[in-house]
């Protein structure tokens, strides 16, 4: 790990390095010929013939520092290119809005593990649209690109978690695009990757909703992502659009499996034609357990959960925590009820965190400042009442 690392550490390193020695020595030497040449000091100017020495400074010297640029850039990329022989490889798909990884046994899973102190080589590729495969801590970042076949390798290192980004915007829920690089002893990673697959892939219908990606556009409670919700889809009316034209029709169970494994034939109307086909993907099982969750029983909603993914997809966690820390703005956690010192049209006051008071500070911010924190918030007057209801039930469930 520490060797393609430090290479590319080294090359950024070097190049900074070198760029900010010649920013400091051109300021200097700017400021010295501004006292030196003068004009109060040399009134007369005076014929300059040139100087070889000094021009032959000035040019063999930027030279090699461009071509040592060009060493250790080099010799960085090629330690990200050149995979070891005995390199274990992982498969790679990017679709939106995640990533799924495919092992050497079939094994699939949304997070990347791997064994400890390997050497691992990840071939990508791209269901939809260009994606671009992140992760810091190893300094790599590839494309996926969709037709096309990519690949970065990188040593493991020692056990730890690190961040899996998108770093190609890749539509309206890019930011949700992540994952992780879960770095497991030998012993342990051979028995994650050894265990029952058959009972992780095809015995909970969520899972294999997960597996698939099919939660990164449609939800399970109703609420409206870049797809249609999934909540108590059987037997739902649903327009559709084909090259016939609209027509509405009954989601059974033969819509339903259409719709996956040939989306594009009948498009939801309101809805774009982004879906890729699951023909093919999707296993008959699969399909059958699918049919069957939809058909008997999808779980009753948590007390509070609209709210949470309201909070989520708003982006509320940016400024907000759930655990009582202080970021940007107030905590969560024990919000309702509480009293807040805060400073109304310059007046400074103590107030109860009531329903009305939290109904104020999510439409309109700025009428409450709470001591010791910037009016920053913007205005959700956009959020309709039943959204508002959610929000304050998930509120409540933050209280201890």
């Amino acid at each position: 790990m520490l060797e393609t690392i430090s290479k590319v550490d080294f090359a950024f390193q070097f190049i900074f390095g070198i760029s900010f020695v010649i920013l400091i020595l051109i300021t200097l030497i700017a400021i010295y010929f501004l006292f030196k040449y003068h004009h109060k000091k040399h009134p007369d100017a005076a014929d300059i013939d040139g100087n070889v020495i000094a021009e032959l400074t000035w040019t063999i010297i930027p030279t090699l520092i461009v071509l040592a640029m060009f060493w250790f850039g080099w010799t960085g990329y090629k330690g990200l290119r050149d995979v070891p022989e005995d390199a274990m490889e992982v498969n790679v798909t990017a679709r939106m809005w995640s990533w799924k990884f495919e092992y050497p046994n079939g094994k699939t899973s949304k997070e990347l593990y791997v064994p400890a102190n390997t050497a691992v080589k990840l071939n990508m590729t791209s269901l939809d649209v260009i994606h671009s495969f992140y992760v810091p801590a190893y300094r790599i970042k590839m494309d996926t690109v969709p037709g096309m076949n990519t690949y970065v390798w990188f040593n493991s290192g020692e056990p730890e978690e690190y961040d899996i980004l998108c770093a190609e915007y890749c539509g309206v829920r890019h930011a949700f695009m992540l994952s992780k690089v879960k770095i497991l002893p030998q012993e342990e990673y051979a028995a994650w990757l050894n265990a029952d697959k058959k009972k992780q892939d095809s015995s909970d219908a969520v899972a294999i909703l997960e597996k698939h990606g099919c939660l990164d556009c449609h939800s399970l409670d109703g609420t409206e992502l870049v797809g249609p919700t999934l909540k108590d889809i059987l037997g739902r009316e649903t327009v559709i659009v084909t090259p016939e034209g609209e027509k509405t029709v009954t989601a059974d169970e033969q819509y339903i499996t259409k719709a996956i494994y040939d989306p594009s034939s009948e498009i939801v109307k309101n809805y774009e034609d982004m879906m890729p086909p699951y023909e093919g993907v999707v296993t008959d099982d699969e399909m059958d357990i699918i049919i069957e969750y939809f058909k008997n029983g999808q779980p009753e909603e948590k007390p509070g959960e609209k709210g949470a993914v309201i909070v989520e997809n708003e982006g509320c966690l940016g400024c907000h925590s759930t655990d009582g820390s202080v970021l940007v703005g107030p905590s969560f956690k024990n919000m309702l009820d509480r009293d807040v010192t805060v400073t109304k049209d310059g007046e400074k006051m103590t107030v109860k965190a009531d329903t009305r008071y939290i109904i104020s500070s999510i439409v309109n911010p700025n009428e409450y400042i709470v001591e010791g924190f910037d009016a920053s918030m913007p205005a959700y007057d956009y959020l309709d009442d039943k959204q508002i209801k959610d929000l304050i039930e998930y509120f409540n469930t933050l209280k201890d």
